[in-house]
């Protein structure tokens, strides 16, 4: 399956072993979503994802990791995209990058949480819940 995809000076790669972690460390620590987010808390959930690193020449610029069964489901998480490289397309191809990756490209439900990136993920066909009464959750926000 390939793992690394170019557009003129960026990469996207699946390869844990480019991952830079103090990037994605520094930016999800400081996020609304993950603030504070212990690095050993980071680690494992990179260890127990897909994850997929964004890059400019050899620096990491970006980030997005997917929870998955690979048959039916999927929860995409942590995306982003380093502050100097938005407005370049980059989510867009990251996006398109994921979704069309080989043991993603079938799955028949996928999951993400936003507080401000709907624009974005409507484009891939992301909406409310349309079934909002079936969903439910359990937020442990003491842990």
């Amino acid at each position: 399956m390939k793992k690394n995809f170019r557009s003129g000076e960026y990469l996207i790669s699946s390869e844990n072993s480019r991952l830079d972690l103090k990037v994605i460390q520094n930016y999800l620590s400081n996020s609304y979503w993950a603030k504070n987010r212990p690095l050993k808390i980071t680690k494992k959930s990179i260890a127990n994802s897909l994850c997929f690193g964004l890059y400019y020449k050899k620096e990491q610029v970006g980030f997005a990791r997917v929870i998955t069964d690979k048959a039916t489901f999927a929860y995409l998480a942590d995306v982003f995209i380093l502050e100097p490289h938005r407005g370049k397309g980059l989510s867009k191809w990251m996006m398109n990058v994921i979704l069309e990756y080989g043991e993603l490209k079938n799955l028949r439900r996928w999951f993400l949480a936003t507080r401000d990136a709907h624009g974005l993920y409507k484009k891939f066909g992301f909406h409310a819940l349309s079934e909002p009464e079936k969903i439910m959750e359990m937020f442990r926000k003491d842990l």
